[in-house]
């Protein structure tokens, strides 16, 4: 693991254990992976080694408003990364090496509700997940590894978000199920309508299998989603051109984006509790191993130490 300062005041690397208890993880997608960098103070670029690959890129350490941050770009340096190509497993695997234990992350969406409207933001509380490319597990080849899902996301961390996005003149939903698709092709209207019957709020192409990696990973993690446009469901206005309603969606994008960016200040800005060692996602692998340990390697508990920290 390698860190290089980028500004004339570089924030001081004080080891794992202690970074554990003040740095939090932030995770940005569409939009927001281009706009948050610039406002992380103090940074310095850590390139992480992973036994799974190296990250999207490296992790930007620093301070934004009062609190240490660790930031990754999910789609790499210009968005060189399509949704299948991301290495969610190595992304969630050096945040956790460097110490983080919370995470809040960030994703564009299409809205399949009417209420959720372009430019909203959304917290997220339940997935559906139909990837079928990615690596979805730490724990292939490991032994049998089996955590709870029923929620997937953290309910403390989701609390003190929502009850932040209270306080601020953001539209922000405290709730919505993610229909998280392959990608990188949108959905033809037949799979819009069906998404909706199956009680689907939002369609994307990112939060899985990130948000599992997660719960493996025992960190505590919630998604704002930022709704860029309804998806084909509902059909395109009449008389607009392909030109005008891409104009659209951009503007609904970077107006997303800048709710989020207040949302997420806020969020740190607060005096919330963020990462907190009692909280049951920081236990997920408590009862999770199924493997008797006398059959697990050596040197795979080693590969793997980090996740069990």
């Amino acid at each position: 693991m390698r860190c290089a300062a980028i500004t004339m005041v570089a924030y001081k690397s004080k080891g794992v254990q202690k970074m554990a208890q003040e740095l939090v993880g932030i995770i940005g997608g569409t939009g927001l992976g281009d706009a948050l960098a610039e406002h992380i103070l103090d940074a310095e670029l850590c390139d992480v080694d992973t036994p799974f690959g190296r990250p999207s890129t490296a992790i930007l350490v620093g301070r934004f408003g009062n609190r240490q941050v660790a930031f990754l770009n999910r789609h790499g340096d210009g968005h060189k990364l399509s949704p299948s190509e991301v290495p969610f497993a190595a992304n969630i695997f050096a945040l956790k090496k460097l110490g983080v234990h919370t995470v809040i992350s960030s994703g564009a969406v299409g809205s399949l509700r009417q209420e959720i409207a372009p430019k909203d933001l959304v917290v997220v509380d339940q997935f559906i997940d139909k990837t079928f490319k990615r690596t979805n597990t730490f724990f292939s080849g490991y032994g049998a590894v089996h955590c709870e899902m029923a929620e997937p996301v953290c309910r403390r961390l989701r609390e003190a978000i929502i009850d932040t996005a209270k306080g601020i003149k953001v539209r922000t939903h405290s709730n919505g199920t993610y229909v998280c698709m392959e990608g990188p092709q949108f959905s033809t209207r037949a799979e819009s309508l069906v998404h909706r019957t199956w009680g689907g709020d939002l369609i994307g192409m990112t939060a899985m299998p990130e948000a599992k990696l997660a719960r493996e990973a025992q960190i505590c993690y919630a998604l704002v989603a930022l709704a860029s446009d309804y998806d084909c469901w509902m059909p395109h206005e009449e008389g607009k051109s392909r030109q005008t309603l891409l104009e659209e969606i951009i503007a609904n994008m970077k107006a997303a984006t800048d709710n989020c960016l207040k949302l997420i200040e806020a969020v740190l800005a607060s005096g919330s509790e963020l990462v907190n060692e009692d909280c049951c996602c920081r236990h997920s692998l408590d009862l999770a191993v199924w493997t008797d340990q006398k059959q697990i390697k050596a040197a795979d508990r080693e590969k793997l130490k980090v996740l069990f920290e």
